[in-house]
């Protein structure tokens, strides 16, 4: 049974590109939404308070969960069109 030869190389090129930009959304979302863009996030309302509270509160929190079934999916993804699938 022959093996076919995998490109480690694009592979993981491949895997670091969708971690850096999954790192690059989640410190959007974390510094940008809830530290550094609050005062202009201040005048929306979300659930009795502002958008800019809400993103510190849950809004990070609720991303990381996002990008980490999105990491998943797309990590699957990958390892099928590299032949890494299980």
């Amino acid at each position: 049974m022959a093996e076919e030869k995998v490109d480690t190389t694009e592979y993981w090129k491949a895997n670091v590109r969708l971690i850096v930009g999954c790192l690059a959304v989640w410190a959007f979302v974390s510094y940008g939404c809830a530290i550094l863009f609050r005062p202009l996030l201040a005048g929306i309302p979300v659930g009795g308070t502002d958008l800019g509270f809400w993103f510190a509160q849950q809004g990070s929190i609720l991303t990381f969960i996002c990008l980490i079934f999105f990491y998943a999916w797309r990590m699957n993804k990958l390892d099928k069109k590299f032949g890494l699938g299980e």
